[in-house]
């Protein structure tokens, strides 16, 4: 996905003035509404909610499996969780606004395929609160317009979410924060960032910002251009079935004020 270009899908913008219920198709993920809002966001570049829970030690991962086992086929899987005791509404719901908004940046990106909408389709996480499609937009603009400032002056084929992270050595003295410490040990030049985000348990955006950061400090190598056409990425399964696990683990950010 480029950094540059439009950040919204204007059927979305038609479906919530329309106060659609069901699922908005794009190249890189799906967006869920409920009467018009955006209430689920999925993207195979963004660690899901299941990611976040888990990860940062708020629920363990057999909490997570048994919750998706006994209400992901009554789309009430957020609903056991919390009247489990599992976690609480807060952390259920700071975690699902951050995965939204992650998934939702990727979502609403340049797309090169059709946008498609199935009316109807519920998600198996059940109701939460969902989140305006004007707030869904401006908040992808704004991540846009800071990666873009992060990443300045690149070239149209550069797919900076796409690209493997390539570690450079650091100058003498030189040094680096306990977060990047951490992405540099995953960076093998062969991860991207999506990858990387995931195996830490961190939103995709806010480890792009990151590896630009690193880049700008000569610490990783800036992506280059494409080689090839790139290659389509999977779009997850429409959620109106049994969820299917291997997905879920595919797809997954603290609700963010700033960075």
């Amino acid at each position: 996905m480029r950094i540059t270009g439009p950040a919204t899908s204007p059927m979305l913008m038609r479906l919530a003035g329309e106060r659609a219920t069901g699922a908005l198709l794009r190249d890189h993920g799906v967006l869920y509404l409920v009467e018009g809002r955006v209430a689920h966001a999925e993207s195979p570049l963004a660690p899901g909610i299941d990611v976040l829970l888990t990860a940062g030690g708020v629920l363990p991962p057999h909490g997570w499996q048994e919750a998706l086992s006994q209400a992901g086929t009554r789309h009430e899987v957020g609903r056991h969780l919390v009247d489990s005791g599992q976690v609480t509404a807060g952390e259920l719901e700071l975690c699902h606004l951050g995965a939204l908004f992650d998934a939702a940046f990727f979502v609403l990106g340049p797309a090169s395929g059709p946008t498609r909408f199935r009316y109807g389709v519920a998600h198996w996480l059940g109701r939460l609160r969902p989140v305006s499609a004007e707030a869904v937009e401006r908040e992808t603009r704004r991540r846009r317009a800071l990666l873009d400032s992060v990443w300045p002056c690149q070239d149209d084929a550069v797919d900076v979410d796409a690209a493997p992270v390539v570690p450079r050595r650091p100058a003498p003295g030189q040094t680096v924060t306990g977060r990047q410490r951490a992405l540099l040990r995953l960076a093998d030049g062969v991860r991207t960032p999506a990858a990387i985000a995931r195996t830490l348990g961190r939103p995709s955006f806010h480890t792009l910002i990151e590896v630009g950061r690193l880049a700008a400090a000569g610490l990783v190598e800036p992506p280059r251009a494409r080689d090839s056409p790139p290659v389509a990425l999977p779009v997850p399964a429409l959620a109106d079935s049994e969820p299917d696990i291997a997905l879920l683990r595919k797809v997954r950010d603290g609700l963010e004020a700033s960075l």
